[in-house]
């Protein structure tokens, strides 16, 4: 199976109005850049878009967002996009804001074939309305739905014609398990190499979870706030 495309605009081709995307990474660092580039200038519009946060007003997922291109989005943070607050409180966008936990257990389920899952983190508040609460051991728990995605589109420092990726730092954050999720799942990497060129123990994602992959290009890296010591 060839799973090396040319670039991003190979990679997202049949990605359509409509679709449901797990968006990898963390605040800024690890985000599929690429990718993100190509939904934009291909204009798909009503997306569910599932990642930890929404970018910023002009990078990350604040691109989509800009341009209208996202229906609703489904989050753990969002503090760093005027534009996302804007749409949210003038009913433009739905937003679906969920523990952190939550959201990486819920890609996790989905990867490993889980229905759902059972979560104490909401129990009693307005994030249990209308979803079935059970008690196991004296406890109350939650459940919540593994995520059902179309696509997963992740960031990876390497990887090799296989799909077998490598994250670095901060970047494995949310990527390894957004990558297992998706029914189709796309990797853009900083490094291609051929297949049998990793060490296989420096694996964090086998290659049986990547259906696309490509290496991409321009990568800018943003920090999402930089903080300068005078000392």
């Amino acid at each position: 199976m060839n799973k090396v495309v040319t670039g991003p605009d190979e990679a997202i081709h049949d990605i359509k109005d409509g679709d449901t995307i797990l968006l990898g990474g963390f605040g800024l660092c690890g985000i599929p850049e690429n990718c993100i580039a190509s939904l934009v200038k291909k204009g798909i519009k009503e997306l569910t878009c599932i990642s930890n946060n929404a970018g910023v007003d002009d990078f990350g997922i604040g691109l989509l967002l800009q341009r209208k291109q996202v229906r609703k989005m489904i989050s753990s943070y969002v503090g760093e996009n005027a534009e996302f607050e804007r749409q949210m409180l003038s009913g433009e966008l739905l937003v679906d804001l969920i523990p952190q936990g939550t959201l990486a257990t819920r890609c996790l389920a989905a990867g490993y074939g889980m229905p759902a899952i059972y979560t104490p983190a909401g129990v009693g508040t307005e994030v249990a309305v209308g979803k079935e609460v059970r008690n196991f051991n004296g406890k109350d728990y939650l459940m919540e739905y593994a995520f059902d995605a179309d696509f997963a589109i992740v960031k990876a420092w390497k990887g090799d014609t296989m799909g077998n990726l490598i994250f670095h730092a901060t970047a494995r954050n949310f990527n390894p398990l957004m990558a297992m999720a998706g029914k189709t799942t796309i990797a853009e990497v900083e490094e291609l190499v051929p297949a049998g060129s990793l060490d296989p123990d420096a694996v964090h994602t086998p290659g049986i979870y990547v259906h696309r992959i490509f290496e991409g290009k321009n990568y800018e890296k943003r920090i999402e706030q930089r903080t300068i010591s005078h000392a």
